[in-house]
């Protein structure tokens, strides 16, 4: 089988920043007229090959189970929702933590994974590159590297994949040489199960308050740089604010007409 994890546990600060309380929302699941037009339903869509699509969730939990109860049968089917009671005091690291964990303890024969972090939107030429390669991705957008806010991909002088981010969003360090440099996809592609449930121990037993990056980098590090193939991704949007999600809604609907 074939899975997809889709992480949705923030509480969408920025999203929500001088709305009034009973107006707030989860921004996966925030639209403006047309209740298809989400985040979370335009990446279910786009991850429709997979046979389960494992979603973590956190905060307004119960506002994304009343969507997703609402989703069309074919969606439901695949979907599996796990709750992150962490989710306001630990990082990113712990959903992905427990939808590994979901996916090791419950389903076998996996053949690979798909990781996407839900509060981003994809075009789906790219999208579907990442899904249908045949190695380990890792995934990098065009945007300009911000050392507030980018998460920073590249190689050191030891011809391996490393990743840099400040989750403070202040100055970035780079602590060695590097022979390339990329603002990260935040979208990757794992075809070796094992090693990623090994990776995801790792991750618990050694740094839980750590955010994915620490997953990912303990896999990189068991699989070998080489392994991976890099994918660019041509249309990349971070949703952070409403006016990043009216953006969106104009690429939605360029591609609709």
């Amino acid at each position: 089988m074939r899975a997809a994890i889709i992480t949705i546990a923030g509480i969408s600060s920025r999203f929500n920043e001088g709305i009034p309380e009973e107006e707030k929302k989860h921004k996966i699941i925030y639209s403006e007229g047309n209740k298809r037009d989400t985040l979370l339903f335009h990446l279910l869509a786009k991850c429709s090959y997979a046979d389960k699509i494992i979603l973590v969730g956190g905060s307004r939990y119960e506002d994304v189970k009343e969507y997703c109860d609402c989703l069309p049968a074919e969606m439901q089917d695949r979907i599996v929702l796990t709750y992150n009671s962490h989710y306001s005091d630990l990082g990113s690291g712990y959903s992905l933590y427990l939808g590994l964990k979901e996916l090791s303890e419950r389903f076998s024969n996996v053949k690979d994974v798909l990781f996407v972090e839900g509060d981003l939107d994809i075009d789906k030429e790219s999208f579907d590159r990442v899904v249908e390669a045949d190695r380990d991705v890792l995934t990098y957008c065009y945007e300009p590297i911000y050392a507030n806010k980018a998460v920073v991909l590249y190689k050191d002088d030891k011809d391996r994949f490393r990743y840099a981010f400040n989750s403070n969003h202040g100055m970035l360090t780079i602590g060695s040489p590097f022979s390339c440099i990329l603002n990260s996809g935040q979208m990757w592609k794992f075809t070796d199960t094992e090693l990623l449930y090994t990776a995801n121990k790792k991750f618990f037993s050694e740094e839980k308050e750590g955010t994915n990056l620490k997953i990912i980098q303990n896999y990189i590090d068991l699989r070998g740089s080489d392994k991976f193939e890099l994918i660019g991704l041509k249309r990349w949007t971070n949703c952070n604010t409403r006016q990043d999600y009216r953006k969106i809604l104009t690429y939605w609907k360029e591609e609709t007409e």
